[in-house]
């Protein structure tokens, strides 16, 4: 029976590798969107992971997420510094760090934040060691920038015609590990020098020289700092000291701030923050919260892809019924034959069975390892623009589908055979 099946698809073999191609891009169609959806899940909530409260002020639950978490450019509007100090006193916190953003380097975000939080969301240095002053910048893992570059930032991204800042020059001091977030595509500074290169902030040097000649120092706070007003103000506020130690103690007089990362005690206390800071001014979310909003509509975008899939299989489903059955027919004197020399109705109805489920499961086969190239290939991109890793593969699930696939294929493959089963052998040599 193998060596019959073996030449009669050598003899239709333009027929049996069409039937193997329509089967794979349908099955494909429909991997690619369960594997890319499971990855685009796990990978955005490993990497929202490590960081249990936001806090900025009121407005998108969802951008305020995208921007502080995964880094996504956009304006966020400036809540007081005052929420950052009473944050750093707060008994219920276990660290607080503010992170400003605005500026680019080569298409990698440039984020201002403090030594605090990425001492306590990685472990150790790549290479290099911590910043300390505000010329010095850590970059992540993803950054293809060796320890000792130099790094003159663009305000915005240049593709969007951002200008870079005069005079103002970072020195990489460390490399961090892989995380899989978006922060390993990050450029890290002390949070001072962003606000002093957009001309927020006080400049403490400048208060404590005022404050021995009995001046206190009464400094003026932009929600949003123009570039010409940072050129004007150049040698206060537009440039960097190299040589200036930073100072964590800032909380007190820290400017606007688009968003501070909070880790909370307990749970009961980060439940406890997240209501008192969600009070019409300043907006507290867990980012685990927006993720499950996100991934509602990211559901219904897969219901309907998933729809989309299941009609593409059902028509060549129903076609291979269609194109089988005229194949039969035109078979009927092949098949008579067969009837006439002795062959039993069973090995008849196994020939023809045996055969289309063949080209079938080879099909779904190849629709299985197409669909996850193609998922891998997507996921490798959405990485290389976000940072994101996606884990594309293939789980439990997928595999009950794989027999699922191949008992409804053994049904399918039973129509033509139960008519071949049926033919008679003098009625087929009459025709």
């Amino acid at each position: 029976m193998i060596r019959f099946i073996a030449a009669d698809l050598r003899r239709l073999w333009l027929g049996a590798v069409v039937v193997v191609l329509l089967v794979a891009l349908a099955t494909a169609l429909g991997v690619t969107v369960t594997l890319q959806e499971r990855a685009l899940r796990l990978g955005s909530a490993r990497a929202a992971d490590k960081f249990d409260l936001v806090i900025g002020a009121a407005g998108s639950e969802t951008q305020l997420v995208l921007s502080s978490i995964f880094l996504q450019p956009a304006p966020l509007p400036l809540m007081p510094g005052e929420v950052l100090a009473k944050l750093s006193k707060d008994p219920r916190v276990a660290w607080v760090a503010p992170v400003g953003f605005g500026d680019s380097f080569a298409g990698y975000p440039l984020v201002g934040t403090t030594r605090a939080l990425i001492g306590s969301t990685v472990s150790g240095f790549a290479s290099g060691r911590m910043f300390e002053k505000e010329g010095e910048a850590v970059v992540g893992a993803a950054v293809k920038l060796p320890v000792g570059a130099e790094i003159k930032p663009v305000h915005g991204t240049a593709a969007m015609g951002g200008e870079t800042h005069a005079g103002v020059v970072y020195h990489v001091t460390g490399k961090l590990p892989p995380t899989g977030t978006p922060w390993d595509r990050a450029i890290l500074v002390p949070i001072q020098a962003v606000w002093h290169v957009h001309g927020l902030g006080h400049d403490h040097e400048h208060e404590d020289e005022e404050h021995h000649e009995g001046g206190a120092a009464q400094v003026t706070q932009a929600a949003a700092a123009t570039d010409e007003h940072a050129d004007e103000d150049h040698g206060h506020h537009g440039s960097i000291d190299a040589d200036a130690a930073i100072d964590e103690n800032f909380a007190a007089d820290a400017p606007g701030l688009p968003a501070v990362l909070v880790k909370p005690k307990t749970i009961a206390d980060a439940y406890k923050l997240r209501q008192e800071y969600r009070n019409g001014n300043t907006l507290a979310v867990f980012p685990g919260e927006v993720l499950t909003s996100l991934y509602a509509t990211l559901g219904d975008a897969k219901m309907v892809l998933s729809a989309v899939a299941a009609g593409s299989q059902g028509l060549v489903a129903a076609a291979l019924v269609l194109v089988t059955v005229t194949h039969i027919g035109q078979r009927r004197r092949q098949i008579g034959a067969l009837r006439a020399f002795g062959a039993p109705r069973l090995s008849v109805f196994a020939i023809v069975w045996f055969e289309l489920f063949l080209l079938v499961a080879l099909g779904i086969g190849l629709g299985f390892l197409t669909g996850l190239a193609a998922a891998q290939m997507i996921a490798n991109a959405f990485t290389a623009k976000s940072g994101i890793i996606l884990p594309v593969g293939f789980t439990g699930e997928d595999w009950r589908m794989v027999l699922i696939l191949l008992a409804a294929s053994a049904v399918l493959s039973a129509v033509p055979a139960i008519l071949a089963y049926r033919q008679s052998p003098a009625a087929a040599l009459r025709a």
